[in-house]
């Protein structure tokens, strides 16, 4: 017989969150509503400035809006995940 699944508890720091994975068993909580997260890390030091016509940019922004993120993050990561797949 299969339990239900629980939501995750609210934890308000760092210290509480690796408590609760170190000692938690996470097969029992309801995991589905997670999202795949990027962190950011390298510093942002040249700037891209680029004209495109406004049909592109009216798509790209809806893209971006689907996915949750900001629309100058959605094209950084088609850059990125372009260039990596060359390299």
């Amino acid at each position: 017989m299969k339990t239900k699944s629980r939501p995750l508890p609210s934890l308000h720091s760092d210290e509480a969150a690796e408590e609760f994975v170190a000692n938690a068993d996470l097969s029992r909580y309801d995991l589905s509503g997670f999202k795949p997260m990027r962190f950011e890390i390298e510093a942002k030091a040249a700037a891209l400035n680029m004209r495109l016509p406004a049909s592109l940019l009216a798509a790209l922004k809806a893209k971006a809006k689907a996915k949750g993120i900001p629309y100058t993050r959605y094209v950084r990561m088609l850059l990125e995940t372009d260039v990596a797949r060359s390299r």
